[in-house]
């Protein structure tokens, strides 16, 4: 397990090459922590450092995002805040994108635990003061 503090936004292209050095093959992510808590800003970090041009909002009315790296590579960030049954992850054909191969950032993830792959990286993020943010990555 990797664990990283930041004091700014500034540093946190730091925790994304950290996060995408420790995937060792796996493309899912469940990014867990509090509201406002940096997820969609960390999303946007690890898009930037793939060279992604995309603007990276939130999907939390979409539920899913697709976003493309400099390599032509595919980037899907989910928020599944709003939902209020795993069914609704099944209408959306989770298993097509969690199972893609391509990389795969979920916020929220305890709405769907039970669909989540067996191999998937954790990162919680904790809010430790108004710019500064720990990371623990497993």
């Amino acid at each position: 397990m990797k664990r990283l503090s930041i004091d700014s936004e500034d540093q946190l292209h730091e925790v994304a090459e950290a996060l995408l050095d420790s995937l060792d093959g796996r493309t899912v992510v469940a990014l867990r922590g509090e509201m406002g808590a940096g997820k969609t800003t960390l999303v946007r970090a690890v898009a930037e450092q793939l060279g992604a041009s995309d603007q990276v909002t939130s999907p939390t009315f979409a539920l899913v995002n697709q976003y493309e790296g400099a390599e032509g590579e595919r980037i899907f960030h989910f928020d599944f805040y709003r939902i209020e049954d795993e069914r609704e992850a099944f209408d959306l054909g989770y298993e097509e994108y969690f199972y893609s191969g391509d990389l795969c950032f979920v916020e929220w993830p305890e709405k769907i635990e039970g669909l989540m792959p067996d191999a998937v990286m954790e990162v919680r993020i904790t809010v430790e003061g108004p710019t500064e943010r720990s990371f623990e990555i497993e």
